[in-house]
């Protein structure tokens, strides 16, 4: 777990940096800035197209009795994609735009339920359910 915040919070903005600095080297600091703001609109665009999307088919899953859990999944995508373009960089972009597009999320999907399911049969992850209401 340390691991894993330690590359989120310190080695993942490093290497976003060194990739910034190297491309503004390349191309120029102005082309380098235009294209973290247009990755960043058009990012918005999508996430906002994807997420209404997903909020539809929530929305008509739940008319229809029926509980959207994958849809749901879909949504929590969608949200660390938006947040991910949020974030200036081209590997945060890049995994953001992944997470938009429906057949990058499908794959990522299938992954992480692979990962979860692996991890409950193992018993290193476990959920619990409640059922009917509580009365007060």
């Amino acid at each position: 777990m340390f691991l894993t915040l330690l590359a989120l919070f310190v080695i993942v903005p490093f290497v976003e940096l060194y990739i910034l600095i190297e491309l503004g080297k390349s191309i120029g600091a102005l082309p380098t800035l235009g294209i973290v703001v247009i990755t960043g609109i058009a990012g918005a665009a999508l996430a906002k197209h994807q997420g209404l999307g997903v909020w539809q088919r929530i929305q008509a899953e739940l008319s229809h009795g029926h509980m959207p859990g994958d849809v749901l999944f879909d949504g929590v995508l969608i949200l660390i994609g938006s947040v991910l373009l949020l974030t200036p960089g081209i590997l945060t972009d890049i995994t953001g735009f992944i997470l938009l597009i429906p057949p990058g999320r499908f794959m990522v999907k299938k992954y992480v339920k692979a990962w979860v399911d692996k991890k409950l049969q193992s018993g290193q992850m476990t959920y619990y359910t409640h059922t009917g209401f509580d009365e007060y």
